[in-house]
């Protein structure tokens, strides 16, 4: 049986206390293991990196905590079975790799422990938030991520796929994930009110107790990509006992504040944000541009005016750095040891 609503809803709360209030998510994956070399031009895209490049997964996550992130994301947002057999491997490996993204986040988590036990003085002036606690948080893509041709950031996956066939795609995995010994599970790049229902189903029929977050992309203040209600997709997650946060990733800066407030609305569990650098993917050529408009490569002065609309889980996503979660654990907490190059 899943967690009594009561109960699952103070686990984020409780951390939240223990961190001062606040929580500092991780920044995006995908770029960083390729500055560290690593070759993810792949429909597996960071999740090749389970198989091929294990210690770059490690040190990405090693160069978020150094940077200040209690909540780290797992390399699995792209690793599912169905993905992992179509590229040839055999089912029982595809479950091996979930698992191993778990593992390999805890040991980054340990090695990050042992570190500051050792020499405090390389990390961080406040020793409290130096020994803060520390959330994995498994990662779950989109169905539409798992397509690899950009659906996730439509939202559209056409008539013929259902709730049922999105609870068909995901349980495995999500079971997996949920009991590879992750602290959360990270429901991610949420496209469309359909996919939500299918995981709030999902986690109270395999009666997983292990808390989760939905986190959706949206393309303005009110919308997620698909063009559903981000009111409408955060009370589904309000609805959803097992939920413990509410918010939006891969999205545009300018969209985050009233995001915030229209979340708010719909719920009253916590609310995270982790936007991307402001700029567009194209599926077509697999690349990011830049948006007409305003450069948003730095958010970080906005953490501010966020945290007063209400939100108090930030982080990063596509085309993030650890200098960004850097500046965000400085604009929450106060200056660190080290500085950015």
């Amino acid at each position: 049986m899943g967690l009594e609503g009561k109960e699952t809803s103070s686990f984020m709360r409780d951390f939240l206390e223990k961190s001062d209030g606040y929580g500092v998510i991780d920044g995006g994956f995908a770029t960083e293991l390729e500055r560290h070399g690593a070759d993810i031009n792949d429909q597996l895209w960071s999740a090749k990196c389970l198989i091929s490049s294990s210690h770059l997964v490690r040190r990405v996550h090693l160069d978020y905590l150094d940077a200040g992130a209690n909540i780290i994301l797992t390399a699995s947002y792209q690793a599912t079975i169905q993905g992992f057999e179509a590229k040839g491997f055999s089912r029982e490996k595809g479950e091996a790799m979930l698992r191993r993204s778990v593992e390999i986040a805890r040991e980054a988590r340990d090695i990050y422990y042992d570190r500051c036990t050792k020499d405090s003085s390389d990390f961080m002036r406040n020793e409290k938030y130096m020994k803060r606690p520390i959330l994995i948080a498994a990662s779950v893509g989109s169905y539409g991520a798992y397509l690899a041709d950009g659906s996730e950031y439509v939202g559209d996956y056409g008539d013929a796929v259902t709730v049922q066939t999105l609870k068909d795609f995901h349980r495995e995995r999500v079971k997996i994930l949920a009991e590879a010994g992750a602290d959360l599970i990270a429901f991610e790049t949420i496209p469309n009110k359909l996919e939500a229902q299918a995981y709030a189903e999902l986690l109270e029929e395999e009666g997983i107790d292990t808390p989760a977050w939905f986190s959706f992309s949206c393309k303005d203040e009110r919308n997620v990509v698909s063009g559903d209600s981000i009111f409408e997709c955060a009370s589904v997650a309000d609805s959803c006992g097992q939920v413990v946060a509410v918010g939006v990733n891969c999205t545009a800066p300018r969209f985050i504040h009233g995001l915030i407030s229209s979340i708010k609305k719909a719920t009253s569990k916590p609310v995270l944000v982790y936007p991307n650098s402001g700029e567009t993917y194209i599926a077509e050529s697999n690349q990011w541009v830049k948006s007409s408009g305003v450069a948003e490569d730095d958010f970080v002065p906005y953490i501010g005016k966020w945290r007063d609309a209400g939100a108090s889980l930030f982080g990063g996503c596509c085309r993030t750095t650890p200098c960004t979660i850097r500046g965000i654990t400085e604009a929450i907490y106060g200056k660190l040891r080290d500085k950015c190059t």
